[in-house]
């Protein structure tokens, strides 16, 4: 089985290949009711969409999605949402020439001992453009947890390479190509990025992410803990290699009496947990960051081997990101979305008649 299909109750299944007609999902477990129209989802969109600066992959998509089912007279109808992007400019001629070699630090040799076939242009189905889906998938989760719930997702680059970013004005993220929260770093990146490409390198990053808003309960915890399930969907996001909440790794160096958040009749003093305890939500932000690695595609020379077995030296042309992490804040963000989502109406499910002690 491919796992195509992410989610319990609120559950979205993609298909489709970077070089092939479509992308496309089904959106099951939406409830009816809520207000959605192609624009909603085409915002999200257009914030992952290549070919919007010169430093991402110049593959020229407009990423127009059609809804074709699960709506009615504006509305979700309960049933199953589809959603279709059309592939509109593959160039599979990019890889002709490397079709018989297998591209390092790429899926291409995994899927042909798995599969005994792979889609050689652009990966196919390994490719990153399969998040396209995931994006508009999010979109409709982000619009029910923002309407219903008042749940905001931000999403930022905190580090790309050597240049570290603090979050001095999250309302600035979108206004540039890099997700950048500091509007005086731009031009260092511009600076870097402009560099790295006339290296014919490719670079890794780091996104923040932070869900306000989210309620107390979300998360089951045994092993459907959150964090777990929200690392299960970041960690299914192509070149994601570490996932961490709250302090993360630091809480390696950290004391008990340090690392604890202690609790006030007002509130938690700090939020070092990064939203959750116990897998459960606690009601502070949910606070967790991504690692990706520098994407395999570049034009600096590397050994591998054939499909015969044989040793031989690759070199990547064609339109590749530099840095994947340039184009990964909204597809992370969906995914957290899609995960609270899920959460949500799990939580729904079985504890909507709890009675307890008023929350923080």
């Amino acid at each position: 089985m491919a796992g195509d299909t992410f989610g319990r109750l609120f559950t979205v299944t993609t298909f489709g290949e970077s070089h092939g007609v479509a992308l496309g999902c089904v959106v099951d477990g939406c409830p009816p009711g809520l207000p959605l129209e192609e624009s909603d989802i085409q915002k999200d969109l257009d914030r992952r969409r290549p070919g919007q600066s010169r430093h991402v992959s110049q593959r020229q998509e407009s990423d127009s999605v059609k809804i074709l089912s699960g709506v009615f007279e504006g509305v979700t109808t309960g049933t199953a949402i589809g959603l279709l992007v059309e592939n509109e400019d593959q160039r599979s001629r990019d890889y002709t020439k490397i079709k018989d070699k297998f591209r390092p630090g790429h899926a291409d040799y995994t899927y042909q001992q798995k599969y005994g076939i792979r889609d050689y242009r652009g990966g196919g189905r390994s490719s990153a453009r399969e998040t396209v889906m995931r994006v508009a998938a999010g979109a409709i989760a982000r619009k029910y947890l923002a309407t219903k719930l008042g749940i905001r997702i931000v999403g930022y680059l905190a580090e790309i390479g050597p240049i570290r970013l603090e979050p001095r004005d999250l309302e600035s993220v979108g206004e540039n190509p890099f997700f950048c929260p500091d509007p005086s770093r731009v031009a260092e990146l511009e600076e870097f990025l402009t560099q790295l490409r006339r290296d014919g390198d490719s670079i890794g990053a780091r996104i923040d992410l932070i869900a306000s808003g989210v309620p107390v309960g979300l998360g089951e915890p045994v092993f459907d803990k959150l964090e777990a399930d929200l690392a299960h969907g970041l960690m299914s996001i192509n070149a994601v290699k570490g996932v961490e909440f709250g302090d993360g790794f630091k809480c390696v160096h950290q004391r008990g009496s340090e690392h604890r958040d202690e609790i006030t009749p007002t509130g938690f003093a700090k939020n070092s947990s990064g939203g959750t305890l116990g897998g459960i939500s606690s009601g502070q932000d949910i606070l967790v960051s991504i690692a990706l690695k520098p994407t395999s595609s570049i034009q600096v020379p590397g050994r591998t081997i054939d499909t015969e077995g044989k040793a031989t030296e690759i070199v990547t042309t064609g339109r590749h990101d530099p840095c994947v992490g340039l184009r990964a804040t909204p597809i992370a963000e969906a995914m957290v979305a899609l995960t609270l989502m899920d959460h949500y109406l799990r939580h729904r499910a079985q504890n909507a008649d709890v009675k307890s002690t008023p929350p923080l």
